[in-house]
């Protein structure tokens, strides 16, 4: 394990957002999935490619809260700019389980 300052954490910026479109990504290299996740109005909708197949529909996704890391650069996924990091945690078989809240949060609201 890498140990990181309290300052490098909060430079991580982790939001609050619900996916508003999901599409297959079968041209990925991996099994992956499209998503298209709004953050509220300050930072709006953005793109991401995610590996979650293993659990999730793209028709099962739509309204889902996810938390994801807003401030990386763009990167190419293929012929996709992935904007956001949409985050989640492996099951025991490997599958991505996406994290989100328990609770109502407003959209963009920062992870503290």
């Amino acid at each position: 394990m890498v140990e990181i300052s309290f300052d490098d954490f909060l430079k991580v910026d982790i939001r609050m957002g619900q996916i508003t479109k999901a599409e297959p990504y079968p041209e990925a290299r991996k099994p992956a999935i499209k998503l298209w996740v709004d953050f509220g109005d300050e930072l709006g909708e953005k793109k991401s490619s995610a590996q979650i197949t293993a659990h999730y529909q793209p028709e099962d996704l739509i309204g889902k809260h996810v938390m994801a890391v807003v401030n990386f650069p763009p990167r190419q996924i293929g012929k996709f700019m992935s904007e956001v990091l949409v985050l989640g945690v492996s099951d025991t078989d490997g599958g991505i389980v996406l994290i989100g809240p328990d609770q109502p949060v407003q959209l963009g609201a920062r992870l503290h």
